[in-house]
């Protein structure tokens, strides 16, 4: 065989390999609880761990899993407010120990999750639902939210 027929077939080998090792991208399955669907919430404190679940769900890379450290890096709350379509409308730093990429960081998972499922209408006053929210933050820059965290450990 000449060298230019088996370079040929090297070539179209190669080229074959390459395209069975080609990754698609998956689409990502649905979040557990459908955005600007009602919710199905008994209470108010449903309502907000079941916005704090959404949170979770659509910040899952940057959510500590397990139980917070003894010393956390930064206590963030936050209260927003949820218009009765879902939207975010606003959102106020409540506490904080001036960590500015903790509050950014906050702040930003608020908005990724947005919007969030409809209020039941016992839950709003003057057209919203305001919701007050601690992020805790371990050493990595991850965090959790007290609403569904579990206990911090001790020292």
């Amino acid at each position: 065989m000449n060298a230019r027929i088996r370079i040929g077939l090297y070539c179209v080998s190669a080229i074959m390999l390459a395209a069975c090792t080609i990754t698609r991208p998956v689409a990502p399955p649905p979040p557990a609880t459908t955005p600007n669907a009602t919710s199905t919430a008994t209470s108010l404190d449903d309502y907000k761990r079941g916005l704090a679940q959404r949170i979770v769900e659509a910040n899952s890379t940057q959510v500590y899993v397990g139980r917070p450290q003894a010393l956390l890096r930064a206590v963030i709350v936050l209260k927003y407010f949820v218009s009765a379509d879902g939207q975010l409308l606003r959102t106020e730093i409540m506490r904080s120990n001036k960590d500015r990429n903790a509050e950014a960081s906050a702040m930003a998972a608020l908005r990724r999750a947005a919007p969030f499922p409809k209020p039941d209408s016992r839950f709003l006053r003057r057209g919203e639902v305001e919701i007050s929210e601690s992020w805790l933050f371990n050493d990595d820059g991850r965090f959790q939210l007290r609403s569904i965290a579990q206990q911090q450990m001790s020292e």
